[in-house]
């Protein structure tokens, strides 16, 4: 009897089993396609992403002539998460570039032109003293032009050191500090710093610790003959053609780009590229760590656009120039000969090796 009892659940059981086999063992074999929809769902953000690029690269095309080079990196920079520093001298579009970037983007747009009597609230926001109702009166924060999606710091290094601080110091926390409250800065948030060269008059050097804040560094060259003459042929200033984006879109493919993965002996390569910096004589010294993270960032932004689904050497290589350039200090001695800092990282990219891939 006690053995016909046992019988009789273990046949209600397997009977169970063969009415439900999928049901008693959920780890066998998935259908194929829901194998496959997880990838097909990357590859759809990807191919948004790159839209999303695309689109603004080919805005900014259709207003800035002649800079192609710089256009693809600020996009890049704008898609990494990061902010740029735009040297050139006057005239040369930089303030057009940044204002158009706004227009595509459909965000809150504010310019701070910086000159020696700008105060850090004058950046930040302050508070004031407001009217309440009952008669009284209380304090009221009143944001400065920095709270906004999209910020154009006008001719950065004409600012004394303490108000280039007070925008630097909001750039790494996206936040900012009035009064000992800290208050979030808008999401995404994008600083396009403009500087003149430092041979003009009137300006103040950043510091390295500073620059090292900015993920690229472009410098904006004289148009040629040909773009010269296309610029002079139009009869009224380019429009640009409206919002092609939005903020939330852009957020999007930001978080998107920081999926996209990398190799081993990729890292491993940025990382080398960023060592190599110190070895040079005529450098006074190098990247930091800072660089390599910078580096990989690009690159996986660089890859977004080309279409690969990760990261390559290449694309390492592509963004160097404008990533570790305002990274290293020349010697006295190499700034006397003539030496840049581009010459250093050309040099660099030429003589590190790449691993073979695993």
């Amino acid at each position: 009897m006690k053995d016909a009892a046992l019988e009789e659940p273990r046949a209600a059981a397997t009977h169970a089993r063969d009415a439900h086999p999928r049901d008693a063992d959920d780890s066998g074999p998935r259908p194929l396609d829901a194998l496959q929809a997880p990838e097909r769902e990357a590859e759809a953000r990807l191919e948004r992403a790159r839209e999303v690029g695309q689109r603004l690269l080919d805005g900014l095309r259709a207003v800035i002539l002649g800079q192609d080079a710089a256009l693809e990196h600020v996009v890049t920079a704008l898609l990494a998460g990061g902010h740029v520093l735009l040297e050139g001298a006057p005239g040369l579009g930089k303030t057009q570039l940044v204002r158009t970037l706004a227009g595509l983007v459909g965000g809150e747009f504010h310019r701070i032109q910086f000159t020696p009597d700008l105060m850090p609230s004058d950046v930040l926001g302050t508070s004031l003293v407001v009217a309440v109702e009952g008669g009284g009166k209380d304090l009221a924060f009143r944001p400065g032009p920095i709270f906004a999606h999209l910020v154009l710091a006008d001719e950065i290094n004409r600012a004394t050191p303490k108000t280039q601080s007070a925008l630097l110091e909001a750039m790494a926390e996206r936040q900012v500090t009035v009064e000992g409250r800290a208050r979030p800065l808008p999401r995404p948030f994008f600083v396009l710093a403009t500087e003149n060269p430092i041979e003009m008059e009137g300006v103040y050097p950043l510091p390295e610790a500073q620059l090292d804040r900015f993920l690229v560094k472009l410098v904006l060259e004289m148009p040629d003959l040909d773009t010269l003459a296309r610029i002079g042929a139009r009869a009224e200033e380019p429009v640009a053609p409206g919002p092609l984006s939005s903020p939330e879109e852009l957020a999007a493919v930001q978080a998107t780009a920081r999926r996209v993965p990398s190799a081993p002996h990729v890292q491993r390569y940025a990382a080398r590229l960023v060592l190599a910096t110190h070895g040079p004589s005529e450098v006074r010294f190098g990247a930091g760590p800072r660089a390599v993270q910078a580096l990989m960032a690009c690159a996986r932004v660089r890859a977004l656009l080309e279409g690969r689904a990760a990261v390559a050497v290449d694309d390492v290589r592509g963004v160097a120039l404008p990533v570790l350039r305002h990274r290293l200090a020349l010697g006295f001695e190499a700034e006397a000969k003539g030496r840049r800092a581009e010459d250093v990282v050309h040099a660099v990219l030429e003589t590190t090796p790449v691993e073979e891939e695993a």
